[in-house]
């Protein structure tokens, strides 16, 4: 039974209250303009550009590695015989190495073991048989390349030739790749930290103090990731990594807070948009230049070019010297994370301050 009582209905719903505008029939096209709102179809055009881009970015960089311009050091007992094979490693076609005059074999061995020159080739001139020496550690890729090289230009000459491998990469970390993954998943928990803030709370914090918060949060955050995976990798039964430990977790506490203050500036100065952005930055763009499969003397001049100023291929450059090269050549990387880190907690709070907040209502 309904018992109807001044105009209210079954459940007190008032009886001359007209049925919804969206129960209505209407045309196909009418229920698609109203379920899609441009923002949404920039929003969806915007993802689909950046899932072209990373196809783009990756293939264009890691579809043909070849060896371009990279530094190598040729030694031998006669300075004639240095300058003539000079000449001729520079001669050889596509520019694939740089070759320079070395002092002698211990100077040569020291440089590639710090990471000063890809290589050094030792011209035996008493013997045939010559000396190439390699830290595998910097890219096993990279290390065979420039073995097929020397191979082939001593096997012309009849000559044979030894590989001495002076920092090799650990038995458990394959091809030497443990470094650039331990990156990519401190530069993911970077930007997915500082999105998740910003999407929970909004992408500009309302003060000055809670955009403080938020970037020590992002820290302390970046301090747990850095310290756990550095855990990971080398006391874990993984055992991956060498090195020292603490100056890992500063490289990737330092890491994960630029990239994270990074990606919240670009969300109080773009709002959702910041985070395509970044990832635009960091995975589109960072990770196929970052030198991990293939080492950056190998790709493409575009991507050779960017890589080290990117937040994964500084990232990799410090881990892969502090887990096998006791630090060397990491003052310039670890510059690069630091302006990040910089760059971002200024913008932040410039933009914080200065940006006008969205009117409510």
């Amino acid at each position: 039974m309904t018992i109807e009582q001044d105009g209210v209905g079954e459940l007190g719903t008032p009886s001359h209250v007209p049925t919804p505008a969206r129960t209505r029939p209407g045309t196909v096209w009418a229920d698609v303009l109203d379920a899609i709102s441009l923002r949404s179809f920039l929003l969806v055009i915007g993802t689909l550009g950046l899932g072209i881009g990373f196809v783009l970015s990756y293939d264009g960089a890691l579809h043909n590695p070849t060896l371009q311009n990279l530094p190598v050091t040729i030694v031998s007992q006669s300075q004639q015989a240095t300058q003539q094979i000079v000449g001729q490693i520079g001669a050889l076609p596509g520019g694939m190495l740089a070759p320079s005059g070395g002092t002698d074999v211990a100077t040569a061995t020291r440089q590639v073991a710090d990471r000063k020159t890809g290589a050094a080739f030792v011209y035996n001139v008493s013997g045939t048989q010559d000396t190439l020496i390699v830290a595998s550690a910097a890219g096993s890729a990279q290390a065979a390349a420039v073995e097929k090289v020397f191979t082939s230009v001593d096997q012309k000459q009849g000559r044979t030739l030894t590989v001495n491998d002076v920092v090799p990469a650990g038995s458990r970390d394959f091809d030497g790749l443990s470094a650039f993954y331990l990156v990519v998943g401190w530069c993911v928990t970077g930007y997915l930290i500082a999105s998740i803030l910003g999407i929970s709370a909004g992408t500009r914090p309302a003060t000055i103090t809670r955009a403080v918060i938020r970037l020590v949060t992002v820290a302390l955050c970046g301090f747990v990731a850095a310290l756990v995976g550095t855990l990971i990798v080398q006391r874990h039964e993984l055992g991956a990594l060498g090195g020292a430990f603490w100056p890992m977790v500063a490289t990737g506490t330092l890491l994960i807070l630029g990239v994270g203050a990074i990606t919240m500036a670009l969300e109080i100065a773009f709002g959702v948009i910041g985070i395509g952005l970044a990832v635009l930055l960091v995975v589109v763009l960072g990770n196929p230049s970052a030198g991990g499969a293939f080492p950056r003397s190998m790709l493409p001049p575009f991507w050779r070019a960017i890589g080290a100023f990117l937040p994964p291929g500084a990232g990799t450059d410090s881990v892969r010297s502090i887990a096998y090269f006791g630090g060397a050549q990491t003052g310039y990387p670890l510059l690069i994370l630091g302006a990040y880190a910089a760059l971002g907690i200024l913008l932040s709070m410039l933009l914080c301050a200065l940006k006008p907040r969205p009117k409510s209502g």
